[in-house]
């Protein structure tokens, strides 16, 4: 009899799982449905892109796209929208950049370069010197400051083409931008030029920041294609004396009033616990920031639209976040967190799309094991939507400050193959982004918050 109503229990609990799961489907495939169909956030994405342009943290476009975005949340039907102010660095990169290689026959070869973010600019007659090659951090202190001392470095850390996760060949190449300059600088150099962080081969040259050391001085750096790259590394190879020019002029002004724009659903039964979802409202300057990060602003801000749309009502308040000033000072993530600790607010999950507006293939979890295999029991409620990756990794950049409140937090991550063809470089448009891959990402982020709020964590 016991055995018996054990049985009985146990049927019960499986029944009461598959008849939520069938709920569940249901409301993620209606959330699917109306994404499909009715979705904005292409053309959110069109008006953020060919209306604004670049948004650069400080410039006036920036404060355009607050702009812009606060009237895209209050139309996607935010209960509330408003502004975190916040300070943000204004660097401007100036006139075009020129550059070239001095051949040993007299001719010069011209290069495609740019300025790295927050680069020193080389003043109206450019710099001149020596080229020295190196391929990794341990050959530049090699080099010591006999080898380095008024030269200017070439930094070729090409992207590991083995790494079927481009983000990790990202990671480990990108030393040579962010701490390269300051580097070289210790050793004497006289300017620094970085392989584009690219994984193709083309002739659109890669910005991206660098951080400047205090202790050392900061020296100009500009990024050359990939194409430059390889073609200046075989010229090396044969044993040629080169010489670089070039010429930004570049400048840090001081700081500027930007801010956070933020849209909320106010949670109908746990409102002080908060879901966070965005991606950054800055871009660099050469082109429309359009997967970088334009895709995650338009996503999140769908992710409200659709949960109307759909009469969703979330347990818990959910918030809509476009950040300022990811890519060259990370000034808006810390601004949220500061007045999160300052308002003690109780942040639940949040969610950052900051990885392109490709398909989506899955989510990286930053959180307890314990909360990675809970989300891990809904995979086959996103199978169908072309997830099936969760994976214990990093988050996002502006939500992962938040880590120290105690929240789980996730991004997207959508196929990574293409993301570094275009990443911070002029060819990041919006005609680089297509409808259908976006709006699969953005259902997938309402599908992961829906469950996330209705199961909890």
């Amino acid at each position: 009899m016991i055995q018996k109503t054990i049985i009985l229990v146990f049927t019960g609990l499986l029944s009461l799982g598959a008849a939520a799961q069938k709920e569940d489907s249901i409301t993620i495939k209606n959330i699917a449905d109306n994404v499909l169909i009715h979705g904005t956030a292409y053309e959110n994405l069109r008006k953020i892109c060919k209306k604004i342009g670049p948004r650069l943290s400080g410039s006036i476009q920036a404060q355009k796209a607050v702009a812009a975005t606060t009237k895209m949340l209050k139309d996607a039907g935010a209960d509330t929208v408003y502004l975190q102010p916040c300070m943000v660095p204004h660097w401007v990169r100036g006139a075009k950049e020129v550059g070239y290689i001095n051949l040993p026959n007299g001719s010069k070869y011209q290069l495609n370069l740019c300025s790295l973010g927050n680069s020193e600019g080389t003043g109206l007659k450019g710099i001149s010197a020596p080229i020295v090659q190196v391929n990794n951090f341990a050959e530049l202190s090699q080099l010591g400051k006999t080898g380095v001392q008024g030269k200017i470095v070439f930094f070729n850390f090409e992207m590991n083409p083995t790494y079927i996760a481009t983000f990790n060949a990202y990671g480990e190449s990108g030393r040579s931008r962010t701490a390269g300059p300051s580097l070289a600088a210790s050793y004497g150099a006289a300017g620094v030029l970085v392989r584009s962080l690219a994984s193709n081969f083309d002739d659109y040259p890669h910005t991206g920041v660098t951080i400047y050391n205090d202790s050392f001085p900061k020296i100009p750096a500009v990024a050359i294609s990939t194409n430059n790259a390889i073609w200046l590394t075989k010229q090396l190879s044969k044993g040629q004396a080169l010489t670089a020019y070039f010429k930004n002029t570049c400048t840090m002004l001081p700081d500027e009033p930007s801010f956070n724009v933020v849209g909320e659903i106010r949670g109908s039964t746990l409102p002080n616990e908060i879901i966070t979802v965005g991606g950054h409202l800055d871009s660099w300057d050469l082109a429309e920031g359009a997967q970088d990060d334009g895709a995650g602003c338009v996503q999140s801000i769908e992710v409200i639209r659709a949960f109307k749309a759909t009469g969703i009502r979330p347990l818990r308040t959910l918030r809509a976040v476009m950040f300022m000033n990811e890519e060259n000072g990370g000034r808006g993530g810390d601004k949220y967190l500061e007045l999160a600790l300052l308002n003690k607010e109780n942040h639940f999950f949040a969610l950052e799309s900051d990885a392109g507006g490709f398909s989506p293939r899955g989510f990286s979890l930053e959180m307890s094991e314990e909360k990675i295999n809970k989300i891990k029991q809904w995979k086959n409620l996103f199978y169908p939507y072309g997830v099936y990756d969760f994976s214990a990794s990093g988050s996002g950049s502006d939500v992962g400050p938040l880590k120290v409140t105690g929240a789980a937090l996730a991004g997207l991550r959508p196929d990574s193959q293409r993301y570094f063809d275009v990443h911070h470089a002029a060819s990041d448009v919006f005609e680089n982004v297509s409808r259908r891959e976006l709006h699969m990402g953005a259902l997938n982020m309402a599908a992961l918050i829906y469950l996330v709020d209705k199961y909890g964590l």
